[in-house]
């Protein structure tokens, strides 16, 4: 009986800090962003999230800021065969009553661009995002490993790259 109940207050907690790592505004759901550590030299970064509008309108993320960062921009990478192309949305991304967007590796997400520092493994750091309708949103982006390619890769230590292919990656960007 113990044990369940060791078991149940983790499971509690582990939601409750879940629940807690989200972003709410005029009816836009703002979940889990997060960004990966980037390698010493990089002047570029990433920024990846799950926006959900619950409300009657259609908003527009239109960009965002990021502490440690001059601007941000909203891209979105691609594959076409063997080649992998980026193009930046000038005008933003449409977020449609109902609908989400995923920003994830491989292809929407926030360029970090013009680091004053690389990011470091460690505690969140904060940003906002900006939409049209709702304005902005302070939120908060978890910190995750190099190479990354989702935010629980963290702990399994499964999204590190070399730094080889971060490098790799950073001379992409560029």
């Amino acid at each position: 009986m113990k044990q369940l109940l060791v078991a149940f207050t983790a499971l509690i907690a582990t939601t409750v800090f879940v629940a807690a790592h989200q972003f709410e505004k005029s009816g836009l759901l703002i979940v889990h962003p997060w960004t990966r550590a980037t390698p010493e030299g990089a002047t570029v970064g990433a920024g990846y999230l799950t926006i959900t509008n619950n409300g009657k309108e259609t908003d527009r993320l239109t960009g965002g800021a990021f502490e440690g960062a001059d601007h941000v921009e909203i891209h979105e990478m691609k594959m076409d065969g063997d080649k992998m192309t980026m193009r930046q949305f000038k005008d933003g991304v449409e977020i449609q009553p109902g609908a989400t967007v995923k920003f994830n590796p491989g292809s929407y997400h926030m360029m970090l661009m013009g680091l004053k520092k690389p990011i470091a493994k460690g505690p969140n750091i904060k940003g906002s995002l900006t939409f049209e309708k709702a304005g902005s949103v302070d939120i908060d982006y978890k910190v995750e490993n190099i190479g990354a390619m989702d935010s629980s890769d963290a702990d399994t230590g499964k999204g590190d790259m070399k730094m080889d292919d971060s490098k790799m990656m950073h001379d992409h960007m560029q």
